[in-house]
């Protein structure tokens, strides 16, 4: 058995799911649409948490129909909550990016996992600066009507949009 840092929406309410999926010591740090700051005040809590509970795991989760993501998706209506604009204007970015690169009939999916991709591809050097040690970092999404936790598409297939001239 290992222990696990888990890092999720709240309004996924995923805490219950996940402990009974993965039977490890496991540890939660939520924030809304996994919209955490990778700043050094979040890296020293992140660390403090593996070093204190000897994480070997961490897992970037969110569910198939995140109301966070789909709020900045659509309407907004959380927009005016502290910290959400930037994330807002960083999710629709990145949806006309994964319009671009679709590669498959899971549009939703394909986001996530971009998105998920790139908030480890952010925190992985961020953690290992700190810890001097890799740790593995992967990426779930919890499709709710299948109850599984699916691994998100390799960081490979989602690739990032560049530009020349």
């Amino acid at each position: 058995m290992s222990n696990t840092l888990f890092l999720l929406c709240p309004t996924d309410c995923l805490e219950s799911v996940i402990n009974d999926v993965y039977r490890y010591e496991n540890f939660f740090y939520t924030s809304l649409g996994n919209s955490f700051a990778i700043d050094m005040q979040t890296i020293a809590c992140i660390k403090e948490i593996i070093i204190k509970h000897h994480i070997d795991k961490i897992y970037l989760i969110l569910s198939e129909d995140n109301k966070i993501i789909y709020d900045a998706l659509g309407g907004q209506s959380f927009s005016k909550i502290r910290g959400l604009k930037p994330f807002y204007n960083e999710i629709r970015a990145q949806k006309k990016h994964s319009i671009i690169s679709r590669q498959n009939d899971n549009p939703q999916f394909s986001f996530l996992s971009h998105y998920l991709n790139k908030k480890i591809t952010e925190l992985r050097p961020q953690l290992y600066d700190v810890l001097n040690t890799p740790i593995s970092i992967r990426g779930r999404v919890y499709n709710r009507y299948e109850r599984v936790f699916k691994n998100i598409y390799s960081s490979l297939i989602c690739l990032e949009k560049h530009c020349m001239n």
